[in-house]
């Protein structure tokens, strides 16, 4: 007989767009680090595209100011990449993000860089032990790998879905080149047909692919180096307008997902604590937390259901879905910070976390 209740290390979510500042009518620190810690994640690293981008060190502090007033989980912050800062000379900067962020494709927000000769600046200036990441689709994984071979460095691939960019990621490794990956749980547990059910709730980029896709990914699941959330929340009505926003939240249903594959046999755990905790803590230079776990029991199923979401746009893609595997208890340095459902902690509790300095 199996063991009920099992206990992991807290999961390190890289990949989150909590709103703020700017749209906390979408989602703030707190109720986007509360939907983090039921999820039994005890790290989020949160993305720069803000309303106004995360860019220079005026806008880089007042969002450390907010965070620090709000936030019930640690966390940490990208620089995003654009085509005026590509020199990256402000070492102070430098010093206090995980790492740089380049959107090579048109996506939510203003980030976006388009000239080839700004995008060689980035990968050329931007510290070779700080990660430098990137949003590309389709051909823009050619177009960075291409750039890779001539010029080697460490890049971290964004949100891989498709079948032929995870096989051309498993050439370029296997070539040498110093890249890793990412996969979405909506990526690896819906489809476009799920997209078509779901409608303006199944909108996201990267778009939900193919059957053929998702099998893809779930057969080099060797080849992805992490699963993220990029738990982007926008509220109902946005998602109902005749402009619906691409983004989908899911910070606290990524550990349910990925038990249940568990309980179905395709994920061992010690993989699934590879690919949610030691992984991200190796590959964005994050000294472990010590006293942090969480304890989930892994034989409970139930439906995910709306109504009990901490994030504060209040929905999921994944609401009805039966999930095998329950988050119980989250420890953070030592203390109880979750339990069935209620967060134990004020705003404010969280250490800044310990990333490689210049």
């Amino acid at each position: 007989m199996r063991e009920r209740f099992v206990r992991i290390p807290g999961l390190i979510d890289t990949h989150v767009h909590l709103r703020d500042p700017g749209e906390t009518h979408k989602e703030d620190f707190y109720t986007g680090t509360s939907a983090a810690l039921a999820g039994g994640v005890i790290c989020v690293i949160d993305m720069p595209n803000n309303k106004e981008p995360i860019i220079d060190s005026e806008r880089l502090e007042e969002k450390e100011k907010i965070a620090k007033r709000k936030a019930v989980c640690d966390y940490g912050f990208y620089l995003g990449a654009s085509e005026e800062n590509s020199q990256h000379r402000e070492i102070e900067v430098l010093n206090r993000v995980v790492g740089l962020k380049m959107y090579l494709n048109l996506t939510y927000g203003a980030l976006f860089v388009s000239s080839p000769e700004k995008i060689k600046e980035h990968f050329a200036s931007w510290p070779k032990n700080k990660p430098l990441l990137v949003h590309a689709e389709g051909e823009k994984v050619s177009m960075v790998l291409s750039l890779l071979k001539l010029s080697p460095r460490r890049v971290h691939f964004c949100h891989i879905s498709l079948k032929e960019e995870i096989e051309q990621i498993k050439k370029a490794k296997e070539y040498g080149l110093p890249i890793t990956c990412e996969a979405t749980p909506h990526h690896l547990f819906l489809t476009e047909e799920d997209g078509r059910t779901l409608g303006p709730f199944g909108k996201i980029h990267p778009p939900l692919r193919t059957t053929e896709d998702v099998d893809a990914l779930w057969r080099n699941l060797d080849v992805i180096d992490i699963i993220v959330s990029d738990h982007a929340p926008h509220t109902k009505e946005e998602k109902l307008s005749s402009a619906p926003p691409p983004g989908v939240p899911g910070v606290e249903t990524t550990l349910p997902l990925l038990l249940s594959a568990v309980s179905q046999g395709k994920l061992s755990l010690d993989r699934l604590v590879e690919l949610t905790s030691t992984n991200p803590a190796r590959i964005f230079n994050l000294k472990p937390n010590q006293g942090s776990w969480v304890e989930v029991d892994i034989t409970e199923s139930y439906l995910i259901e709306n109504q009990n979401l901490k994030t504060k746009c209040g929905w999921s893609p994944f609401e009805g879905k039966k999930v095998t595997g329950r988050v119980r208890r989250v420890f953070l340095r030592g203390h109880k910070v979750y339990e069935d459902g209620e967060i134990l902690v004020k705003p404010g509790f969280w250490r800044g976390i310990i990333y490689a300095a210049i």
